[in-house]
């Protein structure tokens, strides 16, 4: 278990996997922008995986191609379109890829690269970072137009369930038939699930869940007989876990999210917060969504967390070049439960991530590892070295921390502890 902060180092870590993976390289992507590029000067990433695909390893991607409910997504997808086909063509790219809708209105949203699948090293990669090059940033945030956000690196059993979902949704891409639904030799065909469990790797206690949608393809096809979207109900594992983590915390919940508006996660919270447990919200501190009447009665029900004195909702700005206050994007998916247990992946607290979207986490127990994870994430916030604190007492000073910098930066002083202010829960909209 290995949790990677922030867009650099992650995918740094990422192309020495591919540049020393032996077999296979098999990723699932959201979003691709053309003008995206690999830390260290190693090109886009279509170039890195060509240069794998051109050294024999077997390279697949699996990418979401938008439908009409989510059109306005395809300027940030490699859906292909002409140009996407093009840019195959001139580098006369040896990957295969099938690309696959999700149920109308919803996005194949899992972030997950697989190196060497069903081999005894396999090693995967989950979180939220998409392929932009706001993401591309080193932690301290330095700049502007910045992401903050999180992966994990991961090796041992929890791995083949990686390998087991990259497999099903191969198996099953929406466009697997379609004329213009594939690309490469090779992609026609269908990939075997996995036979061999990784040896354990460490002492974390590892599980992997998902989002997937209930029931049919966008093109009205049933399922494949014993394929994951043959359920009823779909799965909503990720849901289930945030429910049952909040629902077990006796200490402390800190939540890094773009979102936090599902009911059942806000009443989930409001009985953690009367049980006396520490809660930190960690949002993007300019979301740049109106105020909606539809979203009225959820944005009461979060800004009522307010009320308690042991809730904080707070953002986080870097520095500029000309050493102004920039708001930093708050991308992560991440929740950290009594510095004992964690959930890292693609899954944000809203209905669509929950319920609707293909999603990925992974969920784990390792009370060294996750407190090394909220201190690390710490370190970055406050500027300030939290480990020789408890979970407790490190969220009141992140609480302290964030209300001193919210009073300099309103009298104009940009000179802050680190980068975490607090916001207004009765005012906030995002």
């Amino acid at each position: 278990m290995r949790p990677l902060i922030d867009g650099e180092p992650t995918f740094r870590r990422i192309c020495v996997a591919i540049e020393r993976a032996r077999h296979s390289v098999w990723a699932t992507v959201t979003f691709m922008w053309g003008s995206f590029q690999m830390p260290d000067g190693r090109g886009s990433a279509l170039e890195v995986l060509n240069r794998a695909a051109a050294r024999d390893i077997d390279v697949r991607l699996i990418f979401w191609r938008p439908d009409r409910e989510t059109e306005h997504h395809k300027r940030n997808a490699f859906w292909g379109a002409e140009d996407h086909i093009r840019l195959l063509v001139t580098s006369r790219s040896a990957v295969r890829i099938r690309w696959d809708r999700a149920h109308p209105g919803f996005c194949q949203h899992q972030k997950s690269w697989l190196i060497d699948a069903g081999e005894e090293t396999e090693t995967a990669f989950v979180g939220g970072i998409n392929l932009n090059p706001h993401s591309m940033v080193a932690p301290g945030h330095f700049g502007e137009g910045q992401n903050h956000d999180v992966y994990v690196e991961l090796a041992g059993p929890s791995a083949v369930d990686v390998h087991h979902n990259f497999v099903q949704r191969w198996n099953e891409a929406s466009e697997r038939r379609a004329d213009d639904g594939r690309w490469g030799s090779g992609s026609e065909t269908d990939l075997p699930f996995p036979r061999l469990v990784p040896s354990p790797r460490g002492h974390a206690f590892v599980q992997i869940q998902r989002t997937i949608h209930r029931g049919r393809y966008s093109d009205g096809q049933a399922a494949p007989k014993g394929s994951h979207f043959d359920i009823a109900s779909g799965e909503r594992s990720n849901f289930d876990q945030y429910c049952a983590a909040i629902g077990a915390a006796q200490r402390s919940i800190y939540i890094e999210n773009q979102y936090c508006d599902v009911p059942e996660i806000l009443t989930s919270l409001q009985r953690a917060l009367k049980r006396g447990v520490e809660v930190l919200l960690l949002m993007p501190a300019n979301p740049g969504f109106a105020d909606r009447p539809e979203m009225r009665a959820l944005m009461d029900a979060r800004a009522a967390l307010g009320a308690h004195e042991n809730f904080t909702l707070a953002g986080i700005a870097g520095l500029s070049a000309d050493a102004r206050r920039v708001p930093v994007y708050v991308h992560a998916k991440l929740m950290l439960v009594d510095d004992a247990w964690a959930t890292i992946g693609s899954c944000n607290l809203h209905s669509y991530s929950l319920f609707g979207n293909s999603e990925m986490n992974v969920a784990y127990f390792d009370p060294d590892t996750v407190r090394a994870l909220r201190c690390e994430l710490f370190q970055e916030h406050l500027d300030q070295d939290t480990s020789g604190m408890d979970d407790r007492d490190a969220l009141r000073l992140f609480r302290k921390t964030a209300l001193e910098n919210l009073n300099r930066f309103e009298a104009g002083d940009h000179a802050w502890q680190g980068l975490a202010f607090t916001l207004d829960s009765a005012a906030y909209q995002g």
